[in-house]
């Protein structure tokens, strides 16, 4: 949607609809940056004269919002995402992933430590600056995935879905079950702990072996492929029976993933003493 500038023009009548583009254009609980709202026709001038009415609200410096200055985690990264999002894409450059979707997916009941929860964001490029200049009772915490996944398939909207959060509102778009597992192993164990992944994994009972296929031929990460099949060949699932690992490249050579840990015999990675299954001394 477009927005018509009309706050320079006179009568009651004409300040009465550029209210209501207004108000269709940054619904509650949404933002916006000032650069967002110009290239939808607001000039400078009619900004700052909408914030002088408290018709917009400044969340930060060049962040914008309507009626609260109160705003969910939702509505900053559905926000965000249709700011960031390419004309004639279908999926937005950054997308929550990793822990995140996977609680998204309600497949994972795990609290943040400490005092702020942490939503996980994947993207190829930086994460928008203005992020961190709101006051807000979570973290953003950015993942890059340029070892991870190739572009081709960060574009692909069979791997994303879509959280409503809102009535009449842009959803949050989020990593499927498959994607977020593979991009939350890229974390072990500086952020993620052995325990916890493999506590995850025993939940993933119904994984698309379709998808799991796509996602590992394409997966860039040696180690997350590796984790992949360790973990997975521990839970003996039905959909693990259906992958070949010989049909995906897992490198060569030993990899140290927990220091000071058994190397494992099948996947030739470092995994914690306790946790071993087939291991070599």
């Amino acid at each position: 949607m477009r927005l018509v500038n009309s706050m320079t023009s006179k009568g009651d009548g004409v300040k009465g609809t550029y209210k209501q583009s207004l108000k269709a254009l940054l619904p509650y609980g949404m933002l916006a940056t000032k650069k967002w709202l110009a290239e939808q026709g607001l000039s400078a001038h009619a900004i700052d004269n909408a914030v002088k009415t408290e018709t917009l609200l400044l969340l930060a410096t060049g962040v914008y919002s309507q009626y609260s200055r109160s705003v969910s985690w939702e509505g900053v990264v559905a926000s965000m995402q249709r700011m960031e999002k390419v004309e004639g894409t279908d999926v937005p450059p950054a997308v929550v992933g990793g822990l995140s979707a996977l609680s998204l997916s309600g497949l994972s009941q795990y609290l943040s430590l400490g005092n702020q929860p942490h939503i996980h964001l994947y993207a190829a490029g930086k994460l928008p600056t203005w992020l961190v200049r709101l006051s807000l009772p979570v973290e953003f915490e950015g993942h890059s995935t340029s070892k991870l996944w190739p572009e081709s398939l960060l574009m692909d909207k069979s791997f994303i879905k879509e959280h409503e959060w809102g009535v009449e509102l842009p959803p949050v778009y989020f990593s499927c079950p498959e994607k977020a597992i593979l991009e939350l192993l890229m974390d072990l164990p500086d952020r993620v702990t052995f325990e916890h992944a493999d506590e995850l994994m025993q939940g993933l009972v119904n994984l698309s072996p379709r998808k799991l296929d796509t996602l590992l031929k394409a997966c860039k990460s040696v180690k997350a492929k590796r984790l992949f099949f360790w973990m997975a060949k521990r839970q003996a699932y039905p959909w693990f029976s259906k992958l070949n690992v010989k049909d995906y490249d897992l490198g060569s050579g030993k990899r140290v993933v927990a220091k000071g840990g058994k190397l494992d015999a099948d996947y030739l990675i470092t995994v914690p003493s306790h946790m071993a299954l087939n291991s070599e001394d």
